[in-house]
């Protein structure tokens, strides 16, 4: 059976993430404080309770329109950086999904995300080792990429992309920041878990758990 990836897998994908989200607000803000403005659990937490109740008043009926959705609504809801790159990241998987209504092959979902990553790094300019989200997202990507390759499920890929994306979170702690805010700290930076990196290393596990539920 082919794996799809369908309304109903990223809305799981997405209520999945605003749990861990809140979950995780104080220590997302609390990485935050270290290097930052104190506010990314915070805003997170806002942003996606916005998203999950634009989609029960407004349900999108296919992936693209779904993915529109998310990301239009955090770049109006989130404060800070994380807006309009979190926005990004959604907005560009939705041009990618466009053409997969009745729903994404894996091969297809691993392109939307990378362009998802690709707009994160043309809105905020970062390169690995910056200390950003990318960090976490790009091997996440590639190890998504390499599983598909190798010939594995969906749902197992994004297991391995998972644990790559906890792998760069914590490489995080032992860079300078070169980007946002975290940057103004120079070398004081080093030895701080980057607030980005984090949240992103949990939304690429939400979508791993999200997988185990819905695609079979």
């Amino acid at each position: 059976m082919t794996e799809r990836v369908g309304v109903e897998f990223l809305h799981e994908w997405l209520l999945e993430f605003a749990r861990v989200v809140k979950a995780n607000k104080d220590l997302l803000t609390s990485l935050d404080a270290a290097v930052g403005d104190a506010d990314h659990g915070i805003n997170m937490d806002r942003g996606m309770t916005a998203v999950l109740a634009n989609q029960e008043a407004n349900p999108p009926g296919d992936p693209a329109g779904l993915l529109k959705q998310t990301g239009v609504t955090l770049v109006s809801s989130v404060g800070g950086a994380s807006g309009p790159l979190y926005g990004t990241f959604f907005l560009r998987m939705a041009t990618a999904a466009a053409e997969h209504a009745d729903g994404l092959d894996a091969a297809a979902f691993a392109q939307a995300l990378r362009a998802g990553i690709g707009g994160v790094v043309q809105r905020g300019k970062a390169e690995p080792g910056d200390k950003t989200m990318y960090d976490a997202l790009a091997p996440a990507a590639q190890a998504l990429e390499d599983a598909l390759a190798a010939g594995a499920p969906l749902t197992d890929a994004l297991q391995q992309a998972a644990k790559a994306a906890d792998q760069g979170r914590d490489g995080t702690t032992g860079m300078r920041a070169r980007k946002g805010r975290a940057s103004y700290l120079g070398e004081r930076s080093v030895g701080h878990q980057d607030p980005g990196a984090t949240s992103a290393a949990l939304l690429i596990a939400s979508a791993a758990a999200s997988a185990t539920k819905i695609i079979h």
